[in-house]
């Protein structure tokens, strides 16, 4: 994602706002196969598997099934309301903080949107945004290669959260350790929180999601670990995923037909606006991640940042021009596209 510090020095590296191109694109559609599931279950080097990781989502994904019996049959509205509040901080975290700010410096915050934002992102808890924006960049960098991450042609579930479960590649390894993140080190917020994130995150994600229920509306103490704990985290895990998995699977390509990102509406739904995947990874700089931010372009994020921009939080929004869409439509996408900017100057 861009700007993302790219080593100028590496020849092989993507400058930015480039995405690797591929010369013959795999036809990608979701289906089970059992026979082929059971054969790359037998070609799978087990050592590599990380098995603790395979334990403790399992573990989550049980608890999350009871907790949506409690949260039908038991929990009280508060606490479902909670649980909501707690579902759009946490995703507030990750899209406006630890993906758009850090992961692409595409605007600057203030220290105290920063303290909030990493706060937010700690109650997503899905690792301490040092790591995150590293991995994050050398996905952008190097996508759908052996050096990204989630490397979406090793298969959906793969992207999805099997990453998560599995031993990273060397390249990924050497690729993020290559990687300029002095941008990340200099900022006090996120070094502390990756000083102190294990009793953070705990407390952050699990405790507090907890007790405050207990405390303030007298609910109980399993129905609020189980509500507003386990499973309020085990969506927007599952939100989160779906941008690395089904946002490069399925989709339309107005912006760059010769990658894999794709335009996914319910993606940017769920995700407050980080579906619109095709024009993201063509122009990862742009603040607002899409054309348009706002509730009627699924982007709430983008109007997230938009307020705080209003009240001086927020700051050197950065974006691209209409000019520069039609440019890279005609150039590598689909020219017979109308942009939503076109859409509404003929209204």
């Amino acid at each position: 994602m861009a700007p993302q510090a790219p080593d100028q020095d590496l020849k092989d590296d993507l400058l930015e706002g480039e995405e690797e191109h591929h010369d013959v694109l795999e036809v990608r559609e979701i289906n089970i196969d059992f026979r082929k599931i059971l054969s790359d279950l037998r070609n799978l080097d087990w050592s590599k598997v990380v098995w603790k990781n395979v334990i403790l989502f399992s573990l989550l994904h049980v608890y999350s099934v009871y907790g949506m019996y409690e949260a039908i049959f038991v929990a009280k509205w508060k606490t479902l309301a909670f649980s909501v509040v707690l579902y759009f901080m946490a995703a507030l975290g990750i899209t406006m903080g630890a993906h758009r700010l850090r992961s692409h410096r595409s605007f600057k915050a203030t220290l105290p949107l920063r303290i909030i934002l990493g706060v937010c992102q700690t109650i997503a808890f899905q690792n301490d945004i040092y790591e995150w924006a590293r991995d994050h960049r050398v996905h952008h960098k190097y996508s759908e290669t052996d050096a990204d991450p989630h490397n979406a042609r090793r298969g959906f579930f793969f992207s999805h959260m099997g990453w998560l479960m599995y031993r990273k590649r060397p390249s990924v390894i050497d690729k993020g350790r290559r990687l300029d993140l002095s941008d990340l080190e200099k900022d006090i917020v996120v070094m502390l929180q990756r000083k102190y994130y294990l009793p953070l995150v705990v407390t952050m994600c699990f405790v507090l999601p907890t007790v405050i229920p207990w405390m303030m509306w007298e609910e109980h103490l399993v129905t609020s670990l189980m509500v507003a704990g386990f499973l309020r985290y085990t969506l927007v895990l599952h939100v989160t995923w779906f941008v690395n998995s089904l946002a490069h699977w399925v989709g339309s390509k107005p912006f760059d037909k010769n990658i894999y990102p794709s335009q996914n509406p319910v993606v940017a739904y769920l995700s407050l606006g980080e579906g619109w995947h095709n024009y993201h990874h063509v122009f990862p700089w742009d603040y607002r991640t899409a054309e348009f931010g706002g509730l009627i372009n699924y982007n709430i994020t983008s109007l997230a940042i938009d307020l705080c921009s209003k009240v001086g939080l927020a700051y050197d929004l950065r974006t691209v021009t209409p000019e520069m869409i039609d440019r890279r439509i005609h150039r590598t996408g689909d020219p017979s596209y109308v942009p939503v900017y076109a859409k509404t100057k003929t209204k």
